[in-house]
């Protein structure tokens, strides 16, 4: 049985248990979540985690970070080293979005790696395969698709992003939309370019049915990706976006009659006007499924600082009711990222998550920063650096500027705001 399953029978897990425990909320209410559909734990049935986690309402907002080696770049080593250091800065979940090496290597390396849940695109590996073995990545199969999601999920991966919504219907909306962009999703351009070279209906909608059977096997969450997500700001919410909602809710409400875990990926680049309207309508038009957006990023014009557009957006979003960010690493558009890119890209998206979760009232993200005013107060220099969400920076800068006065910073030093106002109001 799946999660969802045990839900819909009022069973409570042990492992319902362990993320209500992590999260701060009772038990009935994850159950009740669950059940419903507004909260999904992805977690593969065989991969033992150390720390998993659930996604959706009433929770803290997660933060995904994509690694995975490329066409260019395949050193798993270096992959390793990414894994390690988003586990270190708080990531929730890895993706891993390998194009390039051994994939199946490169998979099980990081699946026997992570703490924290996996995902994958599978379509990448199918390309790669079609490439390597019929000398096109374009030639590959129905069948193709659903022995390498029933692989996948055979080794332990957690959820699958499947771009189902790219479909004869969303493509002919896409090609009247007058976009800048068209496709922007490396997933939605193989698939739009294997049903235009097959004249056939995209196999992951089609066989949507057979998907479902795999998930339900291995309970693999299966994340509706956004194909055709605006990739830029002038493109955001148009016909062709919404046309894929509408056919991601419905492939949603037809996941959860199977009793396989959902949730609903979202755009992408979007203007900070419309960023609540986009979250509104995922929750209306997928009845409250989890939502997990990239970024969204708020200007098309911050290349090298795009972790920071991500962020702006992810703050913006999560407050309004997205439940999982995807990280956006300030190599966004110009590079495959380095290990250093992965730290700033968590990082950034972390502070996001966290400054939506103190408008969602979520008690542990209170106290969280209750404890860091405390700290400022009392002028605890160790306890302010312990309670950052990059304690290894903040110790860096305050090691790097040492003051004459060791209880104040060398910003103010004897002119220090809290240590005046201590002195001024001591009775």
């Amino acid at each position: 049985m799946t999660q969802l399953e045990y839900a819909k029978n009022n069973t409570l897990t042990p492992l319902m248990k362990l993320i209500a425990k992590s999260e701060g909320v009772r038990e009935k209410l994850i159950l009740k979540h669950i059940k419903s559909g507004k909260v999904v734990v992805p977690k593969n049935r065989i991969h033992d985690l150390n720390k998993p986690c659930g996604i959706g309402l009433g929770l803290r907002t997660k933060v995904n970070a994509n690694i995975g080696t490329s066409t260019d770049k395949s050193d798993i080593g270096e992959e390793l080293k990414k894994l390690e250091i988003a586990v270190k800065y708080g990531a929730d979940t890895v993706m891993d979005l390998s194009e390039g090496g051994n994939l199946k290597n490169v998979r099980e390396e990081i699946l026997k790696n992570s703490a924290i849940p996996v995902g994958t695109v599978p379509v990448y590996e199918i390309a790669v395969n079609a490439e390597v073995q019929n000398g096109d990545f374009l030639k590959f199969t129905k069948d193709d698709v659903l022995n390498t999601l029933e692989s996948q999920a055979r080794e332990g991966v957690d959820f699958f992003t499947i771009h189902s919504g790219v479909t004869l219907k969303s493509l002919s909306v896409l090609k009247k939309s007058g976009r800048i962009l068209d496709i922007v999703s490396r997933g939605g351009a193989i698939i739009a370019s294997w049903m235009k070279m097959h004249k056939k209906e995209n196999p992951f909608y089609e066989s949507f049915d057979e998907i479902l059977g795999i998930a339900y096997k291995y309970d693999v969450t299966l994340s509706l990706g956004d194909g055709l997500r605006p990739g830029s700001i002038l493109d955001a919410t148009d016909k062709a976006q919404i046309t894929e909602l509408k056919i991601l809710g419905s492939l949603a409400e037809q996941a959860k009659k199977r009793n396989v875990q959902v949730m609903i990926e979202g755009p992408g680049h979007v203007p900070l006007n419309q960023i609540k309207k986009n979250i509104l309508l995922e929750k209306k038009i997928c009845h409250g499924a989890p939502f997990y957006v990239l970024g969204p990023l708020v200007t098309d014009v911050g290349a090298g600082y795009d972790h920071i557009t991500a962020s702006i957006g992810g703050a913006l979003a999560a407050s309004f009711g997205a439940d999982f960010l995807c990280y956006v690493t300030p190599s966004e558009h110009l590079r495959h990222p380095s290990p250093e890119d992965v730290r700033e890209g968590v990082v950034a998206s972390k502070i996001a998550a966290h400054a939506a979760d103190l408008v969602k009232k979520v008690k542990s993200a209170l106290e969280w920063d209750k404890e860091m005013s405390t700290a400022r107060k009392q002028r605890d220099w160790k306890r302010q650096i312990e309670l950052s969400i990059d304690p290894d920076k903040a110790k860096d800068y305050r090691d790097s500027s040492i003051p004459h006065l060791i209880d104040v910073c060398t910003m103010c030093g004897k002119y220090c705001s809290i240590k005046l106002m201590e002195e001024c109001l001591r009775v």
